[in-house]
């Protein structure tokens, strides 16, 4: 229920820039996986919040990297697997992080992962 609460609340421009260093990236490239501009999150306050889709893709973005984390162990590590083409997607994972299907497929492949499967 956090999430929902979270998402409908708005996330801010600071939550918003920790979820990016979370994942290793630059705001550009976080930018480019959300419904906003980066020039648009530039014009943001760091307590202004965002409108509700572009909350709640930054919170799935969040779950995404810190499960990533809690699997793969460390930022570094994280970082080159979110970018090195997986077989069981048919491309890098931080490609298909700009939609919510492509966040579930990555989530899925974390999932295969952390239980030992590998593809």
């Amino acid at each position: 229920m956090r999430m929902v609460e979270l998402s409908r609340k708005g996330v801010t421009k600071n939550t918003l820039l920790k979820v990016a260093e979370l994942g290793s990236m630059s705001l550009k490239e976080l930018a480019q996986l959300l419904p906003v501009t980066e020039r648009t999150i530039q014009r943001y306050g760091d307590e202004d919040r965002f409108p509700r889709d572009v909350s709640e893709h930054v919170l799935m973005l969040a779950e995404v990297f810190s499960k990533g984390l809690e699997v793969l162990g460390d930022r570094e590590t994280l970082k080159d697997w979110l970018r090195t083409p997986i077989a069981g997607l048919g491309q890098p994972p931080l490609d298909l992080l700009d939609t919510s299907f492509g966040v579930e497929l990555v989530k899925d492949e974390l999932g295969r992962l952390e239980e030992g499967v590998f593809s």
